[in-house]
């Protein structure tokens, strides 16, 4: 007969069954038990303590994203659950593999409105894959199994184990069994022969194929299967924000970002090709604009393992239901090679107004206060465009995605779905743990910050190599420019009256530095990156700077602001 041990070891010991070294959280009275055991487990599983329980979260997802395993977040019960919302609906949208443990008030107290009483799987159940409580010991091994497949599988996502403090308390005999099959959860699709000859043909056949590259070509780790079939025929890439990365900068198909701020090529020719190929996307509005006006000329295929996708936003012409990486594995053979030279030329025609128009007023001017887009430059040209990039969200997010470059697979993290202000810091942390190896650059906003700024702390005891630059504006800067451009420069609650951000880092023990004028900036960056341990620079960026290209909202993806007054013209 095995010993019995608490429910508390058995989730110690199955996380670590899982393969799970690293786990972000905070401790409080319904989840101590855990805590406890936890003290007897140090050397196999590494507990990050952050100063609050949503930056627990982020981080937890910016080492999925990383990686390619769940992250796990331990917390207590309450306010320490709700806490952990935003972070677990930022996963669900971007599709992040979390595990999150709350503890729960006793069983017996469960209903009663007892301190600390939350209804976390009430709460949680519509932003997760799974949320379930568990009331008794000999559960959570099972439940742990169960978790970690249903998050990892498939489109990953979050789950949550809602764990009652009697059930950490009560005796169980302990094993472990892993979890590769769950009755009407079919994660991974057999993939349709017909359909992917179909869209063979299609491709085929095309004058002007388009591909979208999106989050799930990342996720699947296609990054080879995707440039095997966009060089075998010829075909221009074009990614989302979270699909950025999955074809480096450099490749002679990949021709920039789409969406509302995205590279012109891309989202006028959106709009000119025969065949629109979307792989792992959703259609999100920032890709599409005004759905109305979005590839009306086009066929249009679909590709995800998430069929729930399929005609959800975009009306297709065909769809192949399955993994990225799978399905682009099936579909090389049944592509023919082609020469789309002449379309490939029309990309570079709109990339060089882009340049003259946009480029060279944003990253390389020579007069006045600095801009976003030549900071970011710099910094991706320093790193030799190796770098991973954390943003946090705003205009720093969008500029840069558009001008930081991109090496390596799995080299960017952003909140895409849900535009977490405040989650780069903390996910910038996570990132680090995860891939100690690499530099980790982390691009914020004042206003961003300041909404995790506490996870500083979270660096400073654990010495995490993190290089913040923060593109001080002292305003909410995307909110400025759009109440610039659409409600006649009514500035309402945007302006800021920031503190002495280097102060407050050395505060922590963080090197930090200031950097007013454009003449000290390549030193700065410099001394930053060759600095052993986290570094800041607080950059004086121009407060008018507006993040372009742009198309308005409910515009076409072709109705594109140069700046405040020019259009491109669209020939």
């Amino acid at each position: 007969m095995a010993e019995k041990i608490t429910g508390a070891e058995a989730l110690i010991k199955s996380l670590i069954a899982e393969g799970v070294d690293l786990v972000f959280g905070y401790p409080g009275g319904a989840i101590i038990p855990v805590y406890d055991k936890l003290y007897d487990y140090t050397d196999q599983l590494k507990h990050i303590l952050v100063r609050h329980e949503q930056g627990a979260t982020h981080a937890a997802q910016g080492y999925a994203r990383v990686t390619g395993r769940p992250g796990v977040v331990i917390v207590t019960s309450g306010p320490a659950a709700t806490n952990v919302i935003t972070g677990v609906s930022d996963a669900l949208m971007d599709s992040t593999p979390l595990v999150v443990i709350t503890g729960q008030v006793a069983s017996s107290f469960l209903g009663s409105d007892a301190f600390q009483e939350t209804d976390v799987v009430g709460i949680t159940q519509p932003i997760t894959k799974w949320a379930v409580q568990i009331r008794r010991a000999e559960d959570i091994p099972a439940a742990v199994a169960r978790a970690f497949y249903i998050a990892n599988s498939g489109r990953p996502g979050p789950v949550v184990l809602d764990i009652a403090k009697d059930a950490q308390n009560g005796l169980v005999e302990w094993s472990h069994k892993k979890c590769d099959y769950i009755r009407s959860y079919i994660p991974y699709p057999k993939i349709n022969d017909t359909d992917l000859q179909k869209v063979a043909d299609m491709i085929n056949a095309a004058e002007r194929p388009m591909i979208i590259s999106g989050h799930g070509v990342m996720i699947s780790g296609a990054e080879k299967e995707l440039a095997a079939v966009a060089e075998k025929a010829n075909i221009p890439v074009a990614s989302t924000l979270l699909g950025l990365s999955t074809m480096p900068s450099s490749h002679p198909l990949y021709k920039g970002m789409l969406g509302m701020h995205g590279n012109i090529g891309p989202n006028i020719n959106t709009n000119r090709c025969d065949v629109l190929v979307a792989i792992g996307m959703r259609f999100d509005d920032r890709v599409t604009g005004d759905t109305s006006k979005y590839a009306r000329q086009a066929k249009i295929v679909h590709i995800d393992i998430d069929s729930s996708e399929f005609d959800k936003n975009i009306k297709t012409d065909a769809t192949i239901h399955g993994d990225a990486r799978e399905v682009l594995e099936k579909l090389l053979p049944l592509i023919k090679p082609a020469d789309h030279s002449e379309w490939l030329k029309t990309f570079d025609k709109c990339d060089e107004a882009e340049q003259e128009k946009v480029v060279k007023r944003e990253v390389y001017r020579t007069e006045g206060p600095m801009t976003m887009g030549e900071v970011v430059n710099k910094v991706s040209t320093a790193t030799g465009d190796r770098a991973v990039l954390v943003t946090d969200v705003g205009q720093n997010q969008m500029f840069s995605s558009r001008y930081f470059r991109y090496t390596d697979p799995k080299s960017i993290l952003t909140s895409g779905g849900l535009g977490t202000m405040g989650f780069g810091l903390p996910a910038a942390i996570g990132a680090k743990m995860g891939a100690p190896e690499r530099t980790v650059c982390f691009f914020t906003g004042d206003g961003g910050l300041q909404m995790t700024i506490q996870e500083l702390g979270t660096i400073m005891e654990y010495g995490t190599d993190v290089k913040i630059i923060l593109l001080n504006n002292n305003f909410l800067g995307n909110v400025r420019q759009w109440q610039e451009l659409f409600f006649q420069c009514r500035f309402s609650q945007t302006p800021m009256v920031n503190p002495d951000f280097v102060a407050i880092a050395n505060a922590y023990g963080i090197a930090a530095e200031n950097v007013e004028t454009r003449e000290q900036l390549d030193d700065a960056i410099a001394r930053m990156l060759n600095h052993k341990g986290a570094y800041m620079l607080n950059v004086n960026i121009d407060y008018t700077d507006m993040i372009f290209p742009m198309t308005p909202p409910g515009a076409g993806v072709d109705t594109i602001m140069l700046n405040a007054t020019e259009m491109y013209q669209n020939d």
